[in-house]
C-alpha cells in the first residue's frame, strides 16, 4: 500500500546543486522534500575517516568565492542562504605549482602581476606576451558574462566570437613560442577534462580569471562543512530531507512531471521536480514513454565524461618536512596533453597527476605532525568496468603506485611517509554519484556542451521538471552550487508569474 505526501517541489539527489537548489527553493516559502541516496549530504562535496585521518574526497581547490564586497561571488551566493556566517573559507595565495621532470618547475601566484613575473622569470623574453594573453583572458570572460545575461549580440565585442569557442590550444600558440609556457599556462586543463586541443578558449579563460582575479580557497572542515551547513539552512526554513531513499520514477500526467516514486514504493506528488542527478538517470525514471523524441535525439549525441582515479594519504608527516611548498601541484610526464588524454582510456601508467596537500593552508583534517594529501588523475570509466573481478584488487593498488612513482617526480620520499592510505576508481565513483561512467563532469566538456549550443538546463522538454547540475551545464564545485541556486531562480520567477 502506498502514501501519498504532496509537497509544492521535490529535489533528487542532495549534491552541490541539489542543496543549493532545495535551500532556496524552501527560504522563499516553497515546500520542498529533499531525496538522497546516500546517508549524507554532499555527493562530491563529502568527506570520510581513516584511522586518525580525515580525508576531502573531491574539492581540490574552490573558485570564485571572492573576498568581502566582491559581486556575483559564491561569498555572497552562500549569504543569500544564510550559511555564509557558519563557514571558514581558507586562501590559497598560489595557484599552483606545475612540474614536469627536466622541462620546467614553475609556481605561479594567484595575482595577476606575481603570476606574470614568475612566468617571465621561468620563460625570460615573455612577459608582454604573457600580459597580452591574461588582457585576453580578462576581456573573453567579461563578454562572455555579458553574453549568458542576455546583452545583444551587436553589443558584444566582437573579439568574444572571435576567440571564445577556438581551441586553447590555438590561441596559445598565437601568442606563445615556448612549448614550455604553453604548458604551463594549460595546466588547469584535467579540471575540465579536454585537452588544450579540444577544449574552448571562454572555458580556460573563465578558470583562469576565476582563480586569479576571485583565488583559490578551501573551507575548514572540507566541503562535508560548506554541505552540512546548506543542509542546515534548508531544515531550518521547514525543509525535508530524505536519505538512504532513492527514486525509483518520476511521475508523470499529460506529459507533465507531477511527483516522484520511492523504491519502497510510496509515491509523493509535488508542483515541481528539480533532479540533481545525470540525464540518462533522470530520463529513464521517466519511462520509456514519457521521453520526448527532443530529449532522446539529444542525448544520442553526447558522450559520457571522464572519472576520476584518486589516491587519499595520510601522511606522517608536515607539509614542511615533505617538501610541499603549494596546497595544489600538477606534474606531468612531458608536455605531450593529447597522448595524456589519450591514455585514460587505458591502464598504462598515470601520465598526469594533480596533488592537494590540505595542509599547507591547513583545513582542520590532519592531526599534528601529519598531512592530508591527495594524488588524482582522471580516467574513462570504461577502463575499470573491463577488469575482471578477480583482477579488480590488484590492478587497482598497481595502477596506484603509478601515481606515487610521479609524486615522487615532485615530491621525493612521499611514499615513504604514508600512514593511512584509500584508494577509488572510477568504479567507486560511480557507486557513491550513481552518475554513469563515474563520471564527475558529466558529460565530455568539449565545445558541444557550450551553452552557445546547447541549454539542457532550460530545455527539458517535460514541463515540471527541473534539470540542475554538471549534466545540464558546466562541471566542477562553483559552477553546480550557481547552478541549483539559478534553477531555483528560475522555478520561483515562473511560480510569480
Amino acid at each position: 500500500m502506498t502514501t501519498t505526501t504532496d509537497f509544492d517541489a521535490v529535489v533528487i539527489g542532495a549534491g552541490n546543486a541539489g542543496l543549493t537548489a532545495a535551500a532556496t527553493l524552501q527560504r522563499a516559502g516553497v515546500r520542498t522534500l529533499l531525496v538522497e541516496r546516500h546517508n549524507i549530504p554532499g555527493g562530491c562535496a563529502t568527506s570520510f575517516r581513516r584511522g586518525r585521518f580525515e580525508f576531502e574526497t573531491a574539492l581540490h581547490q574552490l573558485s570564485g568565492v571572492g573576498t568581502e564586497g566582491q559581486q556575483y561571488t559564491l561569498r555572497s551566493l552562500f549569504d543569500k542562504l544564510g550559511v555564509a556566517d557558519s563557514l571558514e573559507f581558507v586562501q590559497e595565495h598560489d595557484l599552483y605549482r606545475a612540474v614536469v621532470p627536466g622541462q620546467y618547475d614553475v609556481t605561479l601566484p594567484a595575482d595577476w602581476a606575481g603570476a606574470v613575473d614568475a612566468l617571465e622569470l621561468a620563460f625570460p623574453g615573455n612577459r608582454t606576451r604573457v600580459e597580452q594573453f591574461f588582457a585576453l583572458v580578462r576581456e573573453v570572460t567579461y563578454w562572455y558574462t555579458a553574453a549568458l545575461r542576455k546583452t545583444p549580440a551587436a553589443d558584444i565585442d566582437p573579439v568574444f566570437f572571435h576567440q571564445a569557442l577556438r581551441p586553447l590550444k590555438d590561441v596559445l600558440d598565437d601568442h606563445f613560442d615556448d612549448p614550455g609556457l604553453k604548458s604551463v599556462l594549460g595546466a588547469y586543463w584535467p579540471y575540465i577534462g579536454q585537452p588544450p586541443s579540444r577544449l574552448a578558449f571562454h572555458e580556460m579563460a573563465l578558470m583562469l580569471y576565476g582563480y586569479i582575479e576571485f583565488k583559490p580557497w578551501h573551507i575548514r572542515g572540507g566541503s562535508q562543512a560548506m554541505s552540512s551547513a546548506l543542509l542546515d539552512s534548508f531544515s531550518a526554513a521547514g525543509g525535508q530531507v530524505r536519505f538512504n531513499t532513492a527514486v525509483e520514477a518520476i511521475l508523470t500526467e499529460r506529459g507533465r512531471a507531477v511527483g516522484v516514486r520511492f523504491d519502497d514504493g510510496q509515491e509523493v506528488s509535488a508542483r515541481d521536480v528539480v533532479s540533481n542527478t545525470s540525464l540518462p538517470v533522470t530520463y529513464a525514471m521517466l519511462g520509456d514513454d514519457a521521453v520526448p523524441t527532443a530529449v532522446r535525439d539529444d542525448l544520442a549525441t553526447r558522450r559520457v565524461g571522464v572519472s576520476a582515479f584518486a589516491l587519499h594519504m595520510g601522511l606522517d608527516g608536515t607539509p614542511a618536512d615533505l617538501g610541499f611548498t603549494t596546497s595544489t601541484t600538477f606534474v606531468g610526464v612531458d608536455l605531450d596533453d593529447d597522448r595524456t588524454y589519450a591514455s585514460w582510456r587505458s591502464l598504462e601508467p598515470a601520465r598526469n597527476i594533480c596533488v592537494s596537500s590540505y595542509d599547507v593552508a591547513p583545513i582542520g583534517f590532519a592531526p599534528s605532525g601529519a598531512s592530508h594529501v591527495s594524488l588524482l588523475t582522471l580516467q574513462y570509466g570504461e577502463v575499470w568496468e573491463k577488469v575482471p573481478p578477480a583482477e579488480y584488487a590488484r590492478t587497482k593498488f598497481a595502477y596506484a603506485e603509478t601515481l606515487l612513482d610521479l609524486a615522487e617526480k615532485a615530491i621525493p620520499g612521499i611514499r615513504d611517509a604514508i600512514e593511512e592510505v584509500d584508494v577509488a576508481t572510477p568504479l567507486t565513483v560511480a557507486r557513491y554519484l550513481g552518475h554513469p561512467g563515474g563520471a564527475i563532469y558529466g558529460y565530455d566538456q568539449d565545445r558541444t556542451e557550450s551553452w552557445l549550443f546547447r541549454d539542457s538546463e532550460r530545455e527539458t522538454h517535460v514541463p515540471g521538471l527541473h534539470l540542475a547540475g554538471s549534466w545540464a551545464g558546466p562541471g566542477g564545485f562553483q559552477p553546480t552550487l550557481e547552478a541549483g541556486h539559478r534553477v531555483a531562480r528560475r522555478l520561483l520567477r515562473t511560480k510569480a508569474a
